[in-house]
């Protein structure tokens, strides 16, 4: 029996000359894993590799106790980065190393060397503190994506909750301003300044969410729920509640969806799409017209138009309208509206794109699929 010396030194060796055959092994066992299914050979090694050549460093520093281990790199740090972007799950992350630590054990073993005593302490010590600094950098990054995703879905709740919100406001306006003077006394004056306050308080709110919020660049998972339903009614009871906003500003809303399209698709959802587009429109077609229409296209996907007889859009910011905070610097807003079309539409296995000349107004588009 070679004594312990001898075995860490043998081991060593052992690393670096079979070091191709120990990774074949190990990528065989680690592609039973999900997350490591479609990765290529060096994504899948990543530093692997390296980490193999630590250890035999660090074997051959315990054959002399006076003899300082080489320095640990920080390669497992980099390595959880990297897993966590390639979609492994935590557990995924801890088992390949614990396949790496099962591989060199077998591999000592086929070899004639005893794998035990310092030999093993070793190996543990530092596949062991891999580990625990890949999970570390992996569960900060997960931690970092979840507090993101969290953020800037609020962002998007709080900016679709600006167009009701400003249609209510208007509505308001007009009631008051329509209201004869006789009528504005007493009850009604109260439950108007009462309306008038807490539209402008919730406004405040809004605008406060979506200006700390508007920096987030993050992608928001989407849910949805699909069902059948008639697009014409959905579409309908957006533009009568949007005709506040549309009103003063001269803009007349017109659908011409057909009465008879039925669309399968996360209705609310659906609404957020074409409440977005319309809102949109109503800015930049003051006195103009906005208009929708829908068709199904032969494999059954649902196209749908909004146009509008606005100002139109250069050809140079054409391709960029849809990135998060894009705008004309003009109308104001953060950005996000157009994002969250393309968001959702792309949720629904859709596109999105738009059609515009100067001066003669824009048509923004987006398939629905049959799913």
């Amino acid at each position: 029996m070679p004594d312990s010396t001898t075995v860490l030194k043998r081991l060593a060796v052992l690393l670096r000359a079979e070091r191709e055959e120990l990774l074949a092994g190990w990528r065989e066992l680690v592609r039973g894993l999900p997350g490591a299914a479609g990765l290529d050979v060096p994504t899948l090694n990543d530093h692997v590799p390296d980490l193999i050549e630590e250890l035999a460093c660090q074997l051959e520093a315990a054959c002399d106790p006076r003899k300082l281990p080489p320095p640990v790199t920080d390669n497992p740090v980099i390595h959880g980065k990297q897993r966590f972007e390639a979609g492994f799950d935590v557990g995924e992350v801890v088992a390949e190393y614990g396949l790496l630590r099962l591989c060199v054990q077998e591999l000592a073993e086929r070899r004639g060397l005893g794998f035990c005593g310092e030999a093993v302490r070793v190996v543990c010590r530092v596949i062991d503190d891999a580990i625990a600094r890949a999970v570390e950098t992996y569960v900060a990054y997960q931690s970092e994506e979840t507090r993101r995703r969290r953020e800037e879905h609020l962002a998007f709740v709080a900016h679709d909750l600006k167009t009701p919100l400003s249609a209510v406001d208007m509505a308001a306006k007009m009631l008051e301003r329509d209201l004869p003077d006789e009528s504005k006394a007493g009850r009604n004056r109260m439950l108007l300044e009462t309306l008038r306050r807490n539209v402008g308080r919730l406004g405040a709110l809004v605008k406060a969410v979506v200006r700390e919020e508007a920096r987030i660049s993050a992608d928001t998972e989407i849910v949805l729920r699909r069902r059948e339903f008639d697009l014409w009614p959905l579409v309908q009871g957006l533009v009568y509640d949007l005709r506040p906003l549309a009103s003063p500003a001269g803009t007349k809303l017109v659908n011409q969806v057909p009465e008879d399209l039925v669309v399968k698709a996360d209705a609310p959802a659906l609404s957020q799409v074409f409440q977005n587009l319309l809102s949109n429109a109503i800015k930049y077609a003051p006195g103009g017209r906005v208009t929708v229409t829908a068709r199904r296209l032969e494999d059954g996907t649902v196209e749908c138009r909004v146009a509008d007889t606005g100002e139109g859009i250069e050809p140079a910011r054409l391709s960029k309208v849809f990135e998060k905070g894009e705008t004309d610097g003009r109308q104001g807003g953060t950005g996000l509206g157009l994002a969250i079309v393309r968001q959702v539409v792309e949720a629904h296995g859709g596109r999105v794109w738009a059609e515009s000349e100067p001066g003669a107004g824009t048509t923004f588009l987006f398939t629905v699929p049959n799913a």
